[in-house]
């Protein structure tokens, strides 16, 4: 007999979010631990580069058509279906490379990972939303970004200690025991939350929601926070580098990174719920952080580095919490899952468009004006964000 579906009340209601954190790191070190370590499969392979593209691309190519697919039918039938329906296919994509070790088999395991995780990244995030009162909303983002933050982290570092000791063979093993575990776990503890009854939406008035400030506003502040911390991670070694510094002093100043973005946005979370500060002051004064610490890279030497790797971890720190928080306060309740299917659209953009726009901007000038041309877009964005969202979280959609 299968277990019953757990009822909000009979779930501690720290118990319910402990799976959704899990469902955040797992998507995140699908990501990083699979990416960080195709190169060692690929090396030796015939045009080997552009197989690694290939790769690298199918599983945020999946996340970028599918996520707000996914957002969209969260609403429809409940996010808790779709958040076990992704977790359960993650599993089954990660054993089919597991099981098979067929490495034509890779592309489409790549594939079905960044499918599954369209579906439960965006479910999860709603559920985060439905199962908190407006006045806890910033923690338990902060909290959720925490643990993707540590899974980015963590992904690149665990999958290479795991691919040393047996290939990506003993990679995709473990991944699919975290997510079968995950799933497991998210249908004993995470309480059904029924889709809200709506009205009809045409493609218009879709648009029409899309299109105001109280989405673009926040959506553009959490792409801009992404793309400073893909650059962060991507092109700060290479300042680094110029800098005379060598691969350890490097990848602990992007660890240096991560870390502040991770420890932050907790933090950042409680003091909206306590009402010390506003989404709209918060998201302005961390893309100002950002702002600087980008223009830091530019600074020449070891302290340039180290002054950007902080300030850009703090900057995006504060305004991932916030920028989520800021979204749900805007969007009836029925809508959720839809809105952050299209903010995750956006920071999917922001991943993919940062290094484009720094390794544009330097091709045609130095990697100095990269830095900074990232720095003014970010700057000019603070001063636009004024305004985003309520004042206070207690008047945010429940």
């Amino acid at each position: 007999m299968p277990p019953q579906t757990p009822s909000i009340e009979a779930v501690p209601a720290r118990g319910r979010l402990w799976p959704l954190y899990a469902a955040g790191f797992t998507t995140a070190f699908g990501a990083h631990g699979v990416a960080a370590n195709l190169g060692h499969y690929t090396t030796g392979h015939h045009d080997s580069l552009l197989v690694l593209g290939g790769l690298l691309a199918l599983y945020d190519g999946a996340e970028l058509l599918l996520k707000p697919v996914f957002g969209t039918l969260s609403d429809r039938i409940g996010a808790r279906p779709v958040l076990l329906g992704g977790l359960i296919a993650f599993a089954a994509a990660s054993v089919l490379f597991a099981l098979a070790q067929d490495p034509g088999l890779l592309w489409a395991a790549r594939l079905g990972q960044g499918a599954a995780a369209s579906a439960f990244s965006p479910a999860a995030s709603t559920l985060v939303a439905r199962l908190n009162p407006a006045a806890k909303r910033g923690r338990a983002f902060g909290s959720y970004g925490f643990f993707k933050s540590v899974g980015y982290t963590a992904g690149p570092l665990l999958g290479g200690v795991l691919v040393a000791l047996g290939g990506l063979t003993l990679l995709y093993t473990v991944m699919t025991a975290v997510a079968a575990a995950v799933a497991v776990w998210a249908a004993l503890a995470v309480p059904a939350v029924p889709p809200l009854p709506k009205a009809r939406q045409t493609v218009l008035d879709l648009a029409k929601r899309l299109g105001q400030g109280s989405f673009l506003r926040p959506t553009t502040a959490l792409a801009l926070a992404t793309a400073s911390l893909s650059v962060g991670v991507g092109f700060l070694p290479v300042a680094g580098a110029a800098a005379h510094l060598g691969p350890a002093a490097t990848g602990a100043a992007v660890s240096l990174l991560a870390a502040c973005a991770a420890l932050v946005q907790p933090r950042a979370g409680a003091a909206l719920d306590q009402g010390r500060i506003t989404t709209g002051t918060g998201i302005g004064l961390g893309l100002a952080v950002t702002a600087v610490g980008l223009a830091a890279a530019v600074v020449p030497g070891p302290a340039g580095v180290l002054i950007a790797a902080v300030l850009i971890g703090l900057g995006t720190g504060v305004v991932t919490p916030l920028g989520f928080s800021a979204l749900v306060a805007a969007t009836p309740a029925e809508r959720l899952g839809q809105t952050m299917g299209a903010a995750e659209l956006g920071r999917e953009l922001g991943d993919a468009g940062g290094p484009l726009i720094v390794a544009g901007a330097a091709a045609a000038t130095v990697l100095s004006g990269g830095f900074a041309a990232l720095a003014v877009l970010t700057a000019a964005a603070s001063l636009a964000t004024r305004g985003t969202g309520p004042s206070r979280p207690g008047s945010a959609t429940q």
